[in-house]
């Protein structure tokens, strides 16, 4: 008997806890109802999770008033991950269309998965020029998926590239060199391909637009060339490669705030970075790190960066070193 009162008094708590949870959601749907669509509309906007796969969609599910405010309000259908082949592109087509339209001609960020439809590009093209931020596979570069132009994305700011290897830049610098002025920010994802100064070179005149680079490079020559091209660069992620050991001249780079080396040695390799460190000066550098590779298991020479901070005299605010 007495096991039979406890269990039902378990089931009694768990009851009112239950109910206790409905009150309080239904006054949180009550003051949710009370508020101002332009309110509504701010929350929806910072509620939405990271993913751009599905995220205003769930809102319009919710009732019929959060589905009028989410479709009302532009600024949630603003990225888009775009991912159909011809098999089901009708269907899909008409999602992603809907989807555009309801941005309203707000700045636009897109990405463009591996599985891909002839079609996407007559999908794309009205509203092509409000694309701002731009990732895709570098197979949209090789002829197997419907061609982008550079001509086509007039106010392109920010342009990722997933898969690259050596034998894919020269397609992709003469795709890059016709970017417009509005570019800042330019990644390639991966270790590969690595740029040597004709590579760089190739890429035109984007590199000095650019304030935000994530790159890989053959060796430090590059990487000094590289910031030779880029005087407005304030952000760089750069993977370097085996130390060819030409001499270098002093540069300064006055913008340069935040620096991020990840080095690739070969077993030969015994004075990493030595004399790059000691012909640069960053005087406006805020957060350095510097990661090593190591196929002989050395480490930096820290003297060499210590003399480049001191002869910078930067404001450095972060240091991490692995």
């Amino acid at each position: 008997m007495d096991s039979v009162k406890y269990h039902h008094q378990q089931v009694v708590e768990k009851k009112e806890k239950i109910m206790q949870s409905m009150d309080l959601h239904k006054g949180l749907l009550s003051a949710l109802w009370r508020f101002p669509t332009e309110v509504l509309s701010q929350i929806f906007n910072h509620c939405l999770p990271e993913t751009p796969f599905k995220a205003p969609v769930l809102l319009t599910r919710i009732c019929q008033r959060w589905r009028e405010v989410a479709v009302g309000t532009p600024d949630l259908w603003c990225r888009l991950y775009v991912e159909a082949d011809d098999r089901g592109w009708e269907q899909a087509a008409f999602c992603y269309d809907l989807w555009l339209k309801r941005s309203r001609g707000r700045p636009l960020s897109l990405e463009l998965g591996h599985h891909y439809s002839t079609k996407l590009r007559s999908l794309l093209q009205p509203h092509m020029r409000h694309i701002k931020f731009l990732r895709v596979s570098v197979d949209y570069f090789r002829g197997r998926h419907p061609q982008l132009f550079a001509t086509d994305l007039p106010a392109l700011q920010e342009l990722t590239i997933l898969g690259m290897r050596n034998h894919d830049i020269p397609t992709i610098a003469q795709f890059i060199s016709r970017l417009p002025s509005t570019m800042r920010c330019l990644e390639f994802i991966n270790i590969m391909p690595r740029f040597d100064i004709e590579d760089l070179s190739s890429l035109g005149p984007v590199w000095a637009y650019l304030t935000d680079i994530q790159i890989a490079v053959c060796n430090p020559n590059a990487f000094l060339h590289l910031l030779q091209l880029c005087p407005n660069l304030s952000s760089l992620n750069v993977h370097i490669g085996s130390d060819r050991k030409k001499s270098m001249e002093s540069f300064t780079h006055t913008k340069l705030q935040s620096l991020c080396i990840i080095l690739y040695d070969g077993p030969l390799l015994t004075r990493p970075l030595s004399d790059l460190f000691n012909a640069l000066s960053l005087p406006n550098l805020r957060a350095l790190g510097a990661h090593r590779k190591s196929y002989s298991g050395s480490s930096w020479l820290h003297e060499d960066m210590q003399a480049l901070l001191a002869r910078s005299k930067c404001p450095l605010e972060t240091l991490t070193i692995g």
